[in-house]
């Protein structure tokens, strides 16, 4: 009697409660980096602190060195300064310390985001086929790469340009500004991640795209209203003036545009694939 092949390559069928122990294992393992990186932050506390945190409040930051010299070659001296008008203090027992650790998971996620989305990518994966895992193998590197651009805009152009709105915005020469530790803290994380998350919308237009909820012929249609959403988007994490919310929608109006051209493309290969499989 011939003895029955198995197959080489079983398909490892798993159960709902399967799946979200495989998530919870994925979730540990991504907490854990996030915690690794922040600890290191939290040692790095001068670095983090007084270059990258504090470095948007000083005249040397390159952003308003750049401006500066714009501005003077227009007639104008903008953003041209030796200090801003504010002083930052804590107010609380627990404000400074508080503030080093929201600040180091903050730094955690940031640098530990490639693995993040590696963890992601090992959940997700198994359940798509070999020719989309094929055809996604640089998901990673380009999620990442659009965070990091993200987080880099959001640092060296929203941050500087709201923090010399605000920080220099008086309603009498009576107030002096005096910013909370956490308020500012807040306002740069704030326009770090939200830029960094922003920064992600060809991926997420590519997924939609994938699974049939958006097309490019819909892209076209509501660019308009994409437009509105954008300067919507941008008055809230900048400041209320005209060029720096033309300055923060102009990358965002272009990666939509970018998508649509990534929408594009995926629904050219899929209708590829079908005319092959049709023949």
């Amino acid at each position: 009697m011939a003895k029955r092949l198995k197959n080489p390559n079983p398909v490892k069928e798993m159960s709902f409660l399967d799946h979200l122990e495989e998530l919870r294992w994925h979730l540990i393992r991504s907490t854990a980096a996030v915690v690794i990186v922040a600890t290191l932050a939290f040692i790095a506390k001068d670095f983090i602190f007084d270059v990258l945190l504090f470095g948007p409040k000083s005249a040397d930051f390159p952003t308003y060195r750049l401006l500066c010299k714009a501005s003077r070659f227009i007639g104008m001296d903008s953003f041209c300064f030796d200090e801003l008008p504010f002083r930052i203090q804590s107010r609380t027992m627990s404000g400074q310390f508080s503030a080093h650790i929201w600040t180091s998971i903050t730094a955690g996620i940031i640098i530990a985001f490639p693995y993040i989305v590696y963890e992601f990518w090992k959940f997700i994966s198994p359940g798509l086929m070999p020719n989309e895992r094929k055809n996604s193998r640089g998901f990673i590197f380009v999620a990442s790469f659009l965070f990091f651009i993200g987080v880099l805009f959001g640092y060296y152009v929203i941050t500087p340009l709201s923090i010399n709105f605000l920080g220099s915005y008086r309603v009498s020469e009576e107030v002096f500004n005096d910013f909370d530790l956490s308020s500012y803290i807040s306002l740069v994380r704030a326009s770090v991640l939200a830029s960094g998350l922003i920064f992600q919308l060809p991926i997420v237009i590519y997924f939609l795209t994938k699974v049939g909820l958006v097309t490019p012929e819909i892209l076209r249609k509501y660019r308009k209203f994409a437009l509105v959403i954008v300067l919507i988007i941008s008055a809230v994490i900048t400041p209320p003036d005209i060029a720096s919310q033309v300055i923060v929608a102009v990358p965002v109006v272009i990666l939509y545009e970018i998508s649509i051209y990534i929408s594009k493309a995926v629904i050219r290969n899929q209708n590829k694939k079908m005319k092959q499989h049709g023949r």
